[in-house]
């Protein structure tokens, strides 16, 4: 499975942005899609993640309400909707996948999409 992720890019506080996350090669027909940051300095943070089959999603607490997971499975894209951003949410975000049943640690995903940068200006 190869991830491509896209959308980042600069924007100020109380802003929006999308990111999406394409997916080629093997079909995800099943399993999981997280989205996963990391700031300057800091470790690697789960962010959220929908499961491909039913589209349930799962949020870190310092996201839900603000942020979004959507998928388009005739697409074998994943949409991460960010509203009200924040300065303390600039960092690189990545998209993963795995298969099986949810979690929450990064090791347990497999496959990686590069980062792309959101940088939050207060």
């Amino acid at each position: 499975v190869q991830l491509q992720a896209s959308g980042g890019g600069l924007v100020q506080a109380g802003d929006s942005l999308r990111l999406s996350c394409a997916a080629s090669g093997r079909t995800l027909s099943s399993g999981v899609m997280g989205w996963f940051r990391q700031a300057p300095g800091k470790a690697r943070d789960f962010v959220g993640a929908i499961m491909w089959s039913d589209g349930h999603t799962y949020y870190d607490d310092s996201v839900k309400g603000r942020y979004t997971i959507s998928r388009d499975n005739s697409e074998d894209t994943v949409y991460l909707q960010m509203n009200s951003l924040r300065p303390e949410d600039t960092a690189v975000y990545s998209c993963a996948a795995k298969m099986g049943p949810f979690s929450r640690n990064g090791y347990d995903y497999r496959y990686w999409g590069q980062g792309t940068l959101v940088t939050v200006s207060s």
